[in-house]
C-alpha cells in the first residue's frame, strides 16, 4: 500500500506537538487577558465562565463542522455581553492568551528528524489542523524549524470547515497536487483523523497512540486506523 503513497499530511496537536500543564503560564495568561479587557470579576470565576462558553462553541462546531473566525468566536460565543467594536481588534491576542491557559505546547522530540527524512525521501508533506487560531500553527512550525518542509498548511480557522469534513482534506491534496488515493494522514483522534481521511478517499489513516484514541477505538468499530504508531519515528519504517 505504501508504494503508492506520494503525500503525507499531519495533524498538529498531540501529533507533531503535545501539551504540558503549566499553572504559572495559565495564571499569567489570565492576568493579561483580564487586564486587556479591564475585567473586574474574580479570576477563577471569569476563567470558568470562559470555559463554559468555549465548551458551547466547540459543541456547535463539532456538530456543524464549521470553524468560525476568531472575531466571531469571541464576539458571538465567548464575550457576547461586550461591545463587538471592543472585542474584534483584540481577538487574536485573546486567542493566544486563552491557548496559554490550556498549557504549554512542546514539539515531539523526534518530529523534526522524521519530517526532514520523509521530505528527503521525496514525499510531499502538509498539515491539516483543527484550530480556532489563524497563527498558532504557522508560528509553531516556524518555532520548531518545521515550516520549510510542508508544502501546505490547511487550518480550519481560515478554511472554515473542520475535520472530519472531507472538504478540508480534499483542499490539502489539491494544493500539493496529489490525489487522495495517493495520500496518507497521521493524527491522534479516530473521530477526526480516521473518519475524515476515510471519507475523503485517503489511502491510509495512521494514529499515534494515546488514551483518547484507545477509548474511541473501544467505543466504535466502524472506523479503524490502518496503523497505530507509538512514536513519530515509527513512520520511517512504514514509508
Amino acid at each position: 500500500m505504501t508504494e503508492d503513497i506520494e503525500a503525507i499530511f499531519f495533524d498538529m496537536g498531540t501529533t507533531l506537538r503535545t501539551r504540558v500543564a503549566d499553572e504559572e503560564l495559565r495564571r499569567q495568561a489570565m492576568e493579561q487577558m483580564m487586564a486587556l479587557l479591564g475585567e473586574k470579576e474574580a479570576p477563577e470565576a471569569f476563567y470558568q465562565r470562559l470555559v463554559e462558553r468555549f465548551r458551547a462553541y466547540r459543541q456547535w462546531a463539532q456538530e456543524t463542522l464549521i470553524e468560525a473566525p476568531e472575531k466571531e468566536i469571541w464576539t458571538r460565543w465567548v464575550l457576547p455581553d461586550r461591545p463587538p467594536m471592543q472585542i474584534e481588534p483584540l481577538a487574536g491576542q485573546l486567542t493566544h492568551l486563552w491557548r496559554d491557559t490550556q498549557g504549554r505546547r512542546v514539539v515531539r522530540p523526534d518530529a523534526r528528524l522524521v519530517v526532514a527524512e520523509l521530505a528527503r525521501r521525496g514525499y510531499r508533506l502538509g498539515v491539516i489542523s483543527n484550530t480556532n487560531s489563524a497563527c498558532a500553527v504557522p508560528h509553531g512550525l516556524e518555532e520548531y524549524g518545521l515550516a520549510n518542509y510542508f508544502q501546505t498548511v490547511i487550518l480550519s480557522s481560515t478554511f472554515g470547515r473542520r475535520k472530519p469534513d472531507p472538504a478540508i482534506f480534499w483542499e490539502a491534496t489539491r494544493q500539493v497536487g496529489v490525489s487522495p488515493a495517493r495520500s496518507a494522514y497521521v493524527g491522534d483522534q479516530i473521530s477526526r483523523d480516521v473518519v475524515g481521511p476515510r471519507r475523503a478517499g485517503f489511502a491510509m489513516a495512521i494514529i499515534i497512540d494515546n488514551p483518547r484514541a484507545r477509548k474511541e477505538a473501544q467505543a466504535q468499530s466502524l472506523f479503524k486506523p490502518d496503523v497505530v504508531i507509538q512514536e513519530l519515528s515509527d513512520l520511517l519504517d512504514i514509508f
